[in-house]
Formats: structure tokens, C-alpha cells, sequence
């Protein structure tokens, strides 16, 4: 594997300097500008395939690139996209467009069910992602149109999950999506993962110290994301561990916790209350409280409570829109939080069925990615599937 690095060009695009990743800019107000940031890279990497011996069968690229689409157009070789959300999602995203969801609806937060999936899901079109700020129109479109004309995709996810959105999906793009998830449960290597990330502020020892004196099936992991931004919440009565990142309005809380073995010291005696990708979270056999602020997550909140069954809904109704998350204030009270909590942690047999549920989720997750299973043999399958072109 070689790795060719380019300067990212912040400054060209507006976007405060070292500014590489999306949760290192100062607010995602300015999302758009960073986005655009990564277009001028387009010839550079066409530069770069020039050069290469022999030529590349194919482009994998993140969804937010859709500069390389023009790339694999220019050079004919199939372009696979990257795209982190659920097959859920996009199934649901992709029915709402063909049976033209919007054309009835008379505002972004009346409520109507997900057309053409085999589950009765209730939407609204603000909680889609599919209405966003002004500034972000433009890069959405074009991100949009590259994963139209793309060959294929890679999603993080794994068949057994949700097998009728994986099939649905697949089938809607004529049969070119690969699950290969979880990926987070690819890497068997401590000492690698904890090298993931930024460092946390507090010490290790101290941390799995403080975890080893609580008592089992009590503890709160607490993590919403690497780019989310919130104001002031409040979780209290339960011990708890919160992985948020470093603010100015935040500086009292500490910022990431990813250190080795951290998430398997939890298993089985924590709650995990997330509002990323469903497999990460599932991945440490623990049930959720979904916490949904913007984009997909509303979607993946139906999935994870609604039909795989494993989580509870904190109550959040209206998406978060990037850059006014001051404006908007706090959308979820202290006195919610602490309800479904409870309603999660809580001895009855329905709380009990949802933590066996998760257990039995993950290690279906585990199964996907070991050989033989459906994730380790959708790579070759994948792989299989360019080298068919190639011989062609």
C-alpha cells in the first residue's frame, strides 16, 4: 500500500488553516466551504493516476469526493463510492425520491410513512437530511449526483442487520452494493485502536480503575459523534462516562475516550447512547439511547428502535441545522433523558428483551466479518467483480 499525501487547500477555500478533517473546523456553518475545499485536488490526482503502473481498476472514494467521479469518467474506470450511512437509509432515501414524497407534502415537518419499505416507518421530510441549509444546496447536489452515476458502493454495515434493506438496496442498484461492516470489528489490534482519534484528556488507568468500581449493568457511555455540537445537557443519578469533543462552552467536560479495550470492558454493563452509524454501536453488544441530531440519524433512530428493536427514543423531534446549533438551544430535556434511561436500564422483561436482542445483533456483527461470513466475502466478491471488468 502506498499513501500519497496533498496539501489540503484551506486557504484557497476559506476554511481556517489545518482545518483537515470536518470536526476540526470551527463550526458546521462553514461545512460547505470545507467540502468545497477538497475540489481543487482533482487534478493533482489526476496527476498522480498518470503515473501509476500499471493503471488503477478502479476509484474508492468517500461520498464527500465527488471530484473523483469525473475522474473515473475521464480514465473509464468504475468508480465506488464510500458511503457511511445505513442501507436503511439510503433504501428509504432513495423511495422517497422515485415516488416523488415531496410533491404532496406541504411542509418540511408534516408527517408521513416512508413509501415502498417493508416497514411502516413515520417520517417527516426535515428529519430526512433531504432539506438543508442554504450554503451546503450546492455541495449536497453535487455529492448527489456522483453517487447516481456511480458503479458501485461500499457501505459499513453487514447483511444480517438489515437484510431486507441491504437486499432492497442492492437489488435498486443492480446488485453493486458490499456490505463490509462492521469495520471497526476488522481491527483485532488494542494497541492500533487506541491510537485512533484525538488523545483523551483523562488517564487511562484512572478510567478503567473508575469503571472496574461500578457496578455491573450501570454504567452510561455517552457519545453523540465526532462532529456534533451541543449547548448544555444534563444526565444525572447514573454513573456515566461522556466522549464528546473539546469546546469553548464545553471545556469542563473531557474530550475523546478512545483508548484499548475501552468499549469491550464495557460490554454487557453499560448503555451506549450514540447518534452514529447503528453497526459501531452494536458492535459493543449494548442497548441505546438514540439521540439524533441532524442528516441520517433520524432514520437510523427508526431503524435501531422501531425494527431491529434495540434502543429507546430520547424524544428529539427536529433536526439540528448546522451553525445554528446556539440558536436552536437545548432541544432535550433533563427530565426526557432520565426517562428513557430508566426505561432502558430498568428490570422489566421488556428492557431485558432488547438487552439479549443487542447481544445476539453483535454477534451476528462478529460473524460477518470472520471468514466465511458474509462481510469478509463480499470483499472478494467485490474484488472479483472489478477483476470481471478488467478481463472484459
Amino acid at each position: 500500500i502506498s499513501i500519497v499525501p496533498y496539501q489540503f487547500p484551506c486557504e484557497e477555500a476559506g476554511v481556517p488553516d489545518g482545518c483537515e478533517n470536518l470536526d476540526m473546523i470551527p463550526s458546521l456553518g462553514t461545512a460547505a466551504s470545507f467540502f468545497r475545499a477538497a475540489n481543487p485536488l482533482q487534478q493533482p490526482v489526476e496527476n498522480l493516476l498518470e503515473e501509476l503502473t500499471p493503471p488503477p481498476s478502479c476509484i474508492i472514494s468517500d461520498m464527500g469526493l465527488p471530484y473523483t467521479s469525473y475522474i473515473t469518467k475521464n480514465y473509464n474506470i468504475p468508480r465506488i463510492s464510500f458511503v457511511g450511512v445505513s442501507c436503511f437509509y439510503l433504501f428509504c432515501m432513495s423511495n422517497t425520491r422515485i415516488h416523488n414524497v415531496m410533491e404532496g407534502i406541504t411542509n418540511e415537518s408534516e408527517n408521513f410513512v416512508a413509501p415502498g419499505i417493508p416497514d411502516e416507518i413515520e417520517t417527516t421530510i426535515a428529519k430526512t437530511g433531504i432539506t438543508i441549509y442554504e450554503g451546503m444546496k450546492q455541495v449536497s447536489h453535487a455529492m448527489f449526483e456522483a453517487e447516481k452515476e456511480a458503479y458501485g458502493m461500499i457501505m459499513n454495515s453487514f447483511e444480517e442487520l438489515e437484510p431486507a434493506y441491504a437486499g432492497g438496496y442492492k437489488k435498486m442498484r443492480n446488485n453493486k452494493v458490499w456490505c463490509f461492516g462492521p469495520l471497526s470489528f476488522t481491527n483485532k489490534d488494542h494497541l492500533d485502536k487506541a491510537e485512533r482519534g484525538k488523545r483523551a484528556s483523562i488517564d487511562l488507568f484512572h478510567l478503567k480503575c473508575w469503571i472496574d468500581c461500578q457496578k455491573p449493568g450501570t454504567i452510561i457511555y455517552a457519545c453523540l459523534g465526532s462532529i456534533c455540537n451541543l449547548t448544555q445537557e444534563h444526565i444525572k443519578k447514573k454513573p456515566f462516562i461522556w466522549v464528546i469533543r473539546e469546546e469553548n462552552q464545553l471545556e469542563a467536560l473531557e474530550k475523546w475516550v478512545k483508548q484499548a479495550g475501552f468499549e469491550e470492558r464495557m460490554n454487557a454493563r453499560g448503555l451506549l447512547i450514540r447518534v452514529g452509524t447503528p453497526p459501531e454501536a452494536i458492535c459493543a453488544g449494548v442497548p441505546m439511547v438514540t439521540w439524533p441530531l441532524f442528516g441520517d440519524q433520524f432514520l437510523d433512530e427508526s431503524l435501531v428502535v422501531e425494527i431491529l428493536k434495540v434502543g429507546v427514543k430520547v424524544g428529539v423531534e427536529s433536526p439540528v441545522k448546522w451553525g445554528e446549533e446556539e440558536e436552536i438551544g437545548v432541544q432535550v430535556k433533563k427530565k426526557d433523558i432520565e426517562m428513557a434511561i430508566e426505561s432502558l436500564m430498568d428490570e422489566t422483561s421488556e428492557s431485558e428483551e432488547k438487552r439479549k436482542r443487542v447481544r445476539e445483533v453483535a454477534e451476528m456483527a462478529k460473524r460477518a466479518v470472520d471468514k466465511g461470513g458474509s462481510s469478509h466475502s463480499n470483499v472478494t466478491l467485490l474484488i472479483e467483480d472489478i477483476m470481471g471488468k478488467i478481463n472484459f
